[in-house]
């Protein structure tokens, strides 16, 4: 069965539009996801990056240009400069990692991962809320199906596989996000590739 490492962070608007188009992409080829949050920040550090904020002017203006056309593209909405960007990453990334958890126990039968992990994305670049905040996670867990609970629970877990991540990323190759591992070691860096990866799984 083909498998699908996917490293991203919950504040990554390159991520956000993905929408789930990774989602209905694995259904075609009947693949899984494994869904590996990361502190982008701290993958940056590692791996020669450079924050938004601090990359050349032009860079960050070139940013904002794809962006923008990005979202042209692909039809979602976006705020190019959202009120909460960026904010800390860590509760939204222990709530999912909580929700994967649970439908590995068999205990969220009717849980969407696809849905949660861009309705965090969504939350924060097109309706303008703190993905910190627990009400707003708490919102987006029930809206895919989750215990709204998950929020609060698992927190030491969370945090541990979060860390675990990173560094598994890190020892990947992973340098960015959206950032997709297929069959053990075959790279995919950002939303644009998709249609490779797609391709990839077709090939088998």
């Amino acid at each position: 069965m083909p498998h699908v490492d996917y490293y991203f962070a919950t504040i990554s608007p390159f991520a956000y539009l993905a929408g789930t188009r990774l989602e209905e992409i694995a259904d075609r080829h009947g693949a899984s996801i494994s869904y590996k949050p990361v502190d982008l920040m701290g993958l940056f550090g590692r791996t020669g990056g450079t924050k938004p904020a601090e990359r050349h002017a032009s860079r960050q203006e070139y940013r904002l240009q794809e962006l923008r056309r990005q979202a042209a593209e692909t039809g979602l909405p976006i705020n190019l400069k959202p009120a909460f960007f960026p904010t800390n990453m860590a509760p939204s990334s222990y709530a999912i990692i909580a929700a994967q958890a649970e439908k590995q126990k068999g205990a969220a039968p009717g849980g969407d991962m696809g849905r949660l992990v861009h309705g965090v994305m969504r939350a924060c670049w097109a309706e303008e809320k703190n993905i910190a905040e627990d009400d707003v996670i708490r919102a987006c867990l029930k809206d895919a199906g989750f215990d709204p609970a998950l929020a609060d629970s698992g927190l030491l877990s969370g945090a541990e596989t979060y860390a675990a991540n990173l560094e598994e990323a890190s020892e990947r190759g992973v340098f960015g996000s959206p950032f997709y591992i297929a069959d053990g070691d075959e790279r995919f860096w950002g939303q644009d590739r998709l249609d490779a990866l797609d391709r990839h799984l077709a090939n088998g």
